[in-house]
């Protein structure tokens, strides 16, 4: 599998949501740094109530993309969990069982890069309706995430209008998440939105707003 390492860069986002019927709004961020061998994310993302979630991943770049080591969830408290790659296994912090480490996983923010780096290297492999299943951590289990990829979106966004290419993420249970992904495809694939739906219908929507580079 080839991949395309998106560039060091920090996007700023418009974060917009809804919880328990009530819309808010704040501004939110996504720092990726790497330096060709060693990389880091960091997502901080407003919720309804005061405060910012953080998502941390750290890791290895491989030739076959991202290979993360740590991945941090924190919102009141913080829960991580550890790749220990030597062992091939994963060690959660809040005491859930370890499990056995799959190939090629990605944890909940590194997932979204890796798939930015294998769409950037390879459009063709992915055409309209193509699914794309990634082994993909959180703080107490693993799980496939499938994506499947929708047609084209040209995206007017607080930041200006960005040709995307979509990825979207089904629920498979009734208390999971459904994930709709955008990547810029003339800006490294990087993810210019990314909408987050709960099975009640509250959400966070994250709209790029503008880039940083330095």
């Amino acid at each position: 599998m080839s991949v395309a390492i998106p560039g060091p860069v920090r996007l700023k986002y418009a974060v917009n949501g809804q919880s328990r019927g009530q819309a808010w709004s704040r501004d939110g961020q996504l720092t990726w740094r790497h330096d060709g061998d060693q990389y880091e994310a960091l997502l901080e993302s407003p919720g309804a109530s005061p405060g910012t979630r953080t998502q941390h991943s750290a890791g290895r770049i491989t030739a076959g993309g991202l290979a993360p080591l740590r991945f941090s969830d924190r919102n009141r408290s913080e829960q991580a969990t550890h790749f220990q790659r030597d062992s091939g296994t994963l060690v959660f912090s809040n005491n859930a069982p370890q499990q056995p480490l799959p190939a090629g996983a990605q944890d909940r923010l590194s997932v979204f890069l890796q798939l930015a780096a294998m769409l950037a290297a390879e459009p063709g492999r992915f055409p309209v309706g193509a699914a794309i299943s990634v082994q993909t951590v959180g703080t107490r289990d693993a799980q496939p995430w499938l994506f499947t990829v929708q047609a084209d979106e040209a995206l007017d966004l607080p930041g200006g209008r960005v040709a995307t290419r979509k990825l979207v993420r089904e629920p498979r249970g009734e208390y999971e998440i459904r994930i709709e992904l955008w990547l810029g495809t003339g800006m490294d694939y990087v993810p210019v939105r990314i909408r987050l739906t709960q099975p009640n219908g509250d959400f966070v929507d994250q709209q790029w707003s503008s880039t940083d580079r330095s």
